[in-house]
């Protein structure tokens, strides 16, 4: 089932910038572009565009997914969800991206092509109100975040090293970090 183009490990930020801690997920993937190394994984900021990603979800034989998590928890407290738990979460309905994120999850089951391992890591987000600023506690959790996704991948056999100061990110990425506050 898998071809040549395969992708062992997708890393995908998903959610919405503008809408507060919503952005959590496509800020912890830049992050982590910006700490790590991952000669066999794509890490992708995924934002809010649903459907269109799934020929990336689809070329991957597993797939972390990065986003903001509703749980019966406080604000910034770490979540993980595994195989059949993802899709209940995105399910219901925490923001209007993960309408898409459900659709992506189902797109990839109906054609054949799931992960064989699919992980959603997250935060529980404070608010997610227009505004480009995150909540104190999410702000204070992701790297935490960061290296939840790190442990996740190197769990999964993929290797992720950090970065030396003097190896730092492409202007493009330091570019998007400067609009994302990082």
């Amino acid at each position: 089932m898998w071809t040549e183009k395969a992708v062992p490990l997708l890393v995908l930020g998903l959610g919405n910038v503008l809408c507060g801690d919503d952005g959590l997920g496509v800020v912890a993937v830049h992050l982590l572009s910006r700490s790590y190394d991952a000669p066999d994984a794509r890490i992708l900021d995924g934002g809010t565009l649903g459907l269109s990603l799934l020929p990336h979800l689809e070329e991957a034989r597993h797939a972390i997914l990065v986003d903001a998590i509703r749980a019966d928890a406080p604000p910034g407290t770490l979540v993980r969800l595994e195989g059949e738990d993802v899709g209940p979460a995105v399910a219901s309905r925490l923001s209007p991206h993960q309408v898409g994120v459900a659709d992506l999850l189902d797109g990839a089951r109906w054609r054949d092509r799931y992960p064989d391992r699919l992980v959603l890591l997250g935060l529980v987000p404070e608010t997610l109100d227009l505004g480009l600023r995150r909540s104190p506690s999410v702000e204070a959790a992701l790297p935490a975040l960061v290296e939840a996704v790190v442990a996740e991948a190197q769990s999964l056999g993929h290797l992720f090293s950090p970065r030396t100061r003097d190896e730092g990110p492409s202007r493009s990425a330091v570019a998007l970090a400067h609009v994302l506050g990082l």
